[in-house]
């Protein structure tokens, strides 16, 4: 076994709270809990050592390894091929179906033969707090105990195991037919020990759970050329959904690089403005208004914090409970993936000026207007004051949409957002009949469009471009003709994008800008960023490039993993990259499939 495997090289299970990735050996190597920005407690993927795994596999060395999703479910089956027969381990947690934070959260592992003899072998290692936190084991009829300062966990197994230092071992041996279970329970300090783990509860779980992903799926309208992949990608969507609140987290993982060996290793279990606005319209075409409603109420809530306070209406992003607060700081004890330090926890962009935000904002609520999210008069009010806030401090050097950290710029597509937020929210006013200033919020969109047709063209390479000060190429304004800055067969558009061809793809992937031109205040590279990709087939397919759209989104279709995840980048050898999976590339595939969907329909007359 590779001491750390391939990022893509994992699935995803969880129950709608927090969630865990199981490598095709067997090994969960990252879960945090209760919350998904809690601290870890398997973080293997970190390092190796120290960040503790839990793993059920064949005890034979000589096995192939395969992985698979239960159809339409978040039921994880990884299988074992062996000389002596074939073993399957089946994770899954069961989903918290209610609004309430629960401090319970289980990982259930079933394992059986389905042909000939399989002997598998457990071994459980957590490393609580990051790996920091020591913990005492007990031992007992109904499993095994572990007491941290600040959490309890129970192991439970239908067979028996033993102590290793503070840690657990067993193993179980099974002929075709025959099954045996583990359960790894998360919970307070001192709280109740689970009722003894038999095969019977182990079935009905998995029962449960596989209905209850049916039923939710049943919701979808998709009826397009992709639904596999679509369908991947929401229920993934749903996976990185904080059920209590609704918030979106942008990956379920921390830490993982965008460059082996380089520093841009960042947290992402946080919920980013940008992103979940983004998946409201994401959520709507498919048909789930109750995760777009939740949505919008938490970006509501947190205008609502916000006002008759000084500063910015909204911090870039929140915790999962709304919670600003996200120190960064370092974990100097973790040697990071394939030694990619350091290793952060929080996140410091939080504090940066990203203007883009409020036009993405403003999207999200426009878009609400199908499940009338934005319709009080309170709620009217809010969302005015903010727009007359924007009007007033839009024309300003930001951190941008990138998040560099080599200094402010007056990004063009912070000024394209901007622009969005005074154009929808007109049509809002109008929509709802509400009060609002409408000639301030004129007046702004206006100057906005003219300083970017002024500024934000670069005669050198006939394209809209990163920033004022610079002729560099941004995959961000490939979103220009989507908010309706510009039509998608315009001619500057049709030659931005020409250019973008040019300079930012490669073999159908693209990068978002270049940062040996447009420096950002990191070392290293990165690889091409899957978001682009997708938002590039949705631009090509609104230009009537039918063709180079379709062959783009099914050649990216090989970047997938084995199970259709995708993770934050790909590297130069077709490598994944970066937190895993992440939202923003699936809810950007959801678009480009529904984009790409309804321009081939009406090619041929549908």
């Amino acid at each position: 076994m590779d001491r750390y495997p391939p990022i893509a090289d994992h699935g995803l299970v969880g129950d709608l709270q927090t969630a865990a990735l199981v490598s095709s050996e067997g090994v969960v190597d990252w879960f945090a809990a209760p919350r998904f920005d809690s601290p870890s407690i398997f973080a293997a993927l970190l390092d190796h050592d120290g960040g503790g795994r839990f793993r059920i596999a064949p005890t034979h060395p000589d096995i192939t390894c395969k992985q698979l999703y239960y159809p339409d479910t978040a039921i994880l089956v990884t299988r074992f091929m062996s000389p002596d027969g074939v073993g399957e381990v089946v994770d899954f947690m069961p989903p918290h179906q209610t609004r309430s934070p629960s401090d319970r959260h289980t990982l259930i592992r079933l394992i059986r033969a389905v042909r000939g003899t399989v002997e598998f072998a457990l071994e459980c290692r957590p490393r609580f707090a990051y790996g920091q936190a020591e913990h005492e084991l007990d031992m007992s009829g109904n499993g095994a105990h572990f007491h941290a300062p600040s959490t309890d966990a129970h192991l439970q197994a239908t067979f028996p195991l033993q102590a290793d230092g503070r840690d657990v071992l067993g193993t179980v041996r099974l002929e075709a037919g025959q099954t045996a279970g583990a359960a790894f329970a998360v919970g307070a300090p001192g709280g109740d020990t689970p009722s003894a783990l038999t095969m019977e509860a182990v079935h009905a779980h998995a029962a449960e759970t596989g209905h209850f992903w049916h039923d939710w799926l049943r919701q979808s309208r998709y009826r397009g050329r992709w639904p596999e992949l679509v369908h991947r990608s929401v229920i993934t969507l749903k996976l990185l959904t904080y059920a209590p609140t609704g918030a979106l987290v942008a990956a379920a993982t921390m830490g993982l690089p965008e460059q082996v060996g380089g520093e841009r290793n960042w947290d992402y279990r946080f919920t980013w403005i940008r992103d979940g606005s983004l998946s409201v319209r994401a959520m709507l075409d498919l048909g789930f208004a109750d995760e777009a409603t939740a949505f919008v109420h938490w970006l509501v809530e947190r205008l609502r914090e916000r006002e008759g306070k000084e500063g910015e209406p909204l911090q870039t992003m929140y915790r999962i409970d709304g919670s600003p607060d996200l120190p960064e700081q370092n974990l100097d004890h973790f040697e990071g993936y394939r030694g990619s330090a350091p290793v952060r926890i929080g996140n410091g962009a939080a504090d940066q000026l990203q203007l883009d935000i409020y036009g993405e904002a403003v999207y999200a609520l426009s878009q609400g207007r199908e499940i009338e999210a934005q319709s009080t008069y309170e709620g009217w009010k809010t969302f005015a004051r903010t727009l007359d806030w924007l009007a007033e401090h839009w024309d300003r050097p930001d951190e941008g949409i990138w998040e560099t950290r080599g200094g402010r710029e007056d990004f063009t597509y912070s000024r394209v957002m901007s622009w969005a937020a005074f154009d929808h929210g007109m049509r809002l006013a109008e929509h709802y009949r509400r009060p609002a200033d409408i000639d301030k919020w004129r007046q702004a969109r206006d100057a906005v469009f003219e300083q970017i047709m002024d500024r934000g063209w670069s005669d050198k390479e006939r394209a809209f471009v990163q920033h004022y000060d610079g002729d560099v190429l941004d995959a961000s304004l490939l979103l220009m003709p989507r908010v309706g800055f510009l039509g998608s067969r315009d001619p500057l558009w049709l030659s931005t994008l020409d250019a973008m061809d040019r300079k930012l793809v490669s073999d159908s992937l693209v990068y978002r800008y270049d940062p040996a031109a447009s420096p950002d205040g990191l070392r290293g590279s990165e690889g091409t960023f899957s978001l682009c990709t997708f938002l590039y087939v949705d631009a090509l397919a609104r230009a009537g490039r039918l063709d180079q759209a379709r062959y783009t989104f099914e050649k990216m279709q090989t970047y997938a993993n084995h199970v259709g995840l995708f993770s934050e980048e790909i590297g130069p050898s077709g490598e994944q990259l970066g937190n895993f999976p992440q939202a923003f590339t699936h809810l950007a595939l959801i678009m480009a499939a529904t984009t790409l969907d309804d321009a081939l329909d009406a090619e041929h007359g549908r």
